[in-house]
């Protein structure tokens, strides 16, 4: 790939947990992010996060609002992706696996237990190589 794409990720947080997913079928395999998926033509991020999450693990989010952006080089398969960092309040449902050469697994994680490996935009954030640099940690703390 000789130019950037855009990925769009969903941050939920129940309780003070994180949702996360291991990623199954795509670049990152194995390695646990949130719910997400690529930007779509003529689509919005909020739109996209709503999509992604509904598609991955089959629950409703609302209140969808941006939070950061992360610059995500993909050194090993040659990629680089920009991506939209929203948050967004569970709605309906419980999740689930609902794609399944997407999603091997989930789960609701504390922020000082969170599993490894973690996919290159989840671990940038986390090392706040984002901006704003600080643009999530309040979301820690709830």
């Amino acid at each position: 790939m000789d130019f950037p794409r855009v990925g769009v990720a969903a941050m939920i947080i129940k309780d003070g947990r994180i949702l996360l997913i291991r990623r199954k079928g795509s670049h990152g395999e194995g390695s646990w992010a949130t719910p997400g998926g690529h930007l779509e033509f003529g689509e919005t991020p909020e739109v996209c996060a709503i999509r992604e999450t509904r598609e991955e693990v089959g629950i409703e989010i609302t209140n969808v609002r941006f939070i950061a952006v992360t610059n995500d080089i993909f050194e090993e398969s040659g990629k680089h992706y920009i991506t939209l960092w929203m948050q967004a309040d569970l709605l309906s449902g419980e999740p689930k696996i609902a794609a399944e050469d997407e999603v091997a697994e989930f789960g609701w994680f504390n922020w000082d237990c969170l599993p490894s490996p973690r996919f290159i935009p989840f671990e940038n954030l986390l090392n706040q190589n984002c901006y704003p640099r600080n643009g999530f940690l309040n979301l820690m703390k709830k």
